[in-house]
């Protein structure tokens, strides 16, 4: 609101705000982990002593970047920053080029999302590289070359930097069936992949035009997952190879990283202070966020579409941690909504590939619990993949409760839920005292 104020009081807040900002501003666009990846970076910055102003609290839209400009900013229009920071809508990203001088523009992936709001990932895509005009003669794009239509945005842009995973030992062997970039973007000839990681993202190439996986400057090599304790990752940059580590696990984490290190880097941080940076990340709230609840832990994990969908499935529910029982996924509980924010269209919910859970199963399947508005076709997608589900609870609430009620003392909670239905689950865990409203850094 307080965005959508100041542009009426005066269209060009934005532009003057950001001009006044020192190092100038930073944004970060793309399908999964925007909001972990500039949080990430958030923590680099200040890690390195630059104080930056960002929209934490995820208003991604045009009016919440201008929203938190405005409220860094003194009755004189002087900002207490000295450079922004932003997480940007993928639909939003022209309009904040254009306004918000930028000197970095990151571009994390793109995955099919949200049907009833976006068209086809070429539109998509083709939306945020007409960015790239606005940017100025010295800025740059920092793109994931292992996404391949990603990756394909280079060609239009003046300084392009790329970002990638090298380790054999990860490649699943195959496509899945979801894959959203199968087809060279250049001449839609079917690529090639030498690794798949997950989804289309991998090592690939065309054989039938010179499009292929471009070289990158940022690398993660040598990753061993530690199952939820986090992740660990030799990060290669321009001026050499550092030991990292994330507390958070999955390799859709190790891109985060990647790409928050390119963009900390680029703007003239230390890579000693990008690696203390990371290690120092706590996660993103509701994204990959542990929860103290009396004897039990809550583990957060926001869903929104196939592709990360799976990947939470692999990483915690197919192939559970096994030293301890607390590390099992044992008890989840998935909240579907289909508010504006998630998307109204949940038909991805088929795209999901719960089969992949029949192995677990013969092993002891975990206990499912469903809620949220669209709790129903949960209950019955879950069905059809022949998985138990436990309780069917529509409200959030009562479900969160009963599935706390349910976890051993002990045990992990597992929460999967889309973005309206975490907020309401994060609220509910407010107010029971077990941890602080979403928009408070602790």
């Amino acid at each position: 609101m307080p965005g959508v104020v100041a542009r009426r009081v005066d269209p060009a807040v934005l532009k003057k705000l950001s001009r006044r900002l020192r190092r100038g501003s930073v944004a970060i666009t793309g399908t999964n982990g925007k909001t972990t990846t500039t949080r990430m970076v958030s923590k680099i910055l200040r890690t390195a002593g630059i104080r930056a102003v960002n929209n934490s609290t995820g208003a991604n839209l045009v009016t919440g970047v201008t929203a938190a400009l405005v409220s860094d900013a003194s009755l004189s229009g002087r900002p207490a920053s000295e450079m922004g920071l932003f997480e940007v809508d993928e639909a939003s990203v022209p309009r904040v080029a254009e306004e918000a001088q930028l000197s970095l523009l990151a571009v994390l992936n793109l995955f099919r999302d949200q049907l009833d709001r976006y068209g086809e990932l070429a539109y998509t895509a083709k939306v945020i590289a007409s960015a790239f005009s606005d940017l100025p003669p010295d800025g740059s794009v920092v793109l994931n070359a292992d996404d391949p239509l990603v990756a394909s945005l280079g060609r239009g842009a003046r300084n392009p930097i790329f970002f990638g995973v090298e380790d054999p030992a990860l490649d699943t062997g195959r496509l899945q069936h979801i894959a959203d970039s199968k087809n060279c973007p250049v001449c839609g000839t079917a690529l090639r992949y030498e690794a798949v990681y997950f989804g289309h993202i991998g090592v690939y190439g065309c054989l039938n035009c010179s499009f292929t996986r471009p070289e990158p400057a940022y690398k993660a090599t040598r990753i061993r997952m530690n199952g939820p304790t986090g992740t660990d990752f030799s990060l290669t940059t321009p001026r050499g190879e550092y030991e990292a580590h994330i507390g958070l696990p999955g390799l859709y984490n190790v891109y985060n990283a990647l790409a928050a290190s390119a963009v900390a880097v680029e703007a003239g941080v230390r890579e000693e202070d990008v690696v203390r940076g990371l290690r120092e990340f706590g996660g993103a709230f509701g994204r990959v966020e542990r929860v103290q609840a009396g004897e039990n832990e809550v583990f957060l994990l926001l869903i929104k579409n196939p592709v990360g969908f799976n990947e939470i499935l692999r990483t915690f529910v197919a192939s559970p941690v096994e030293e301890t029982n607390a590390d099992k996924a044992g008890h989840v509980l998935i909240a579907i909504n289909d508010n504006d924010a998630d998307g109204r269209d949940v038909s991805w919910l088929w795209d999901v590939d719960f089969e992949m859970l029949a192995e677990a199963e013969t092993s002891g399947a975990p206990r499912f619990y469903v809620t949220g508005i669209r709790a129903e076709d949960m209950a019955v997608r879950l069905k059809y993949a022949e998985l138990p589900v436990h309780s069917v609870i529509p409200d959030r609430k009562k479900a969160l409760l009963a599935a706390l009620d349910a976890t051993p003392s002990g045990e992990t909670l597992y929460v999967l839920p889309t973005y309206t239905a975490m907020l309401e689950l994060r609220q509910t865990l407010s107010d029971l005292g077990h941890t602080h409203p979403f928009w408070e850094d602790e």
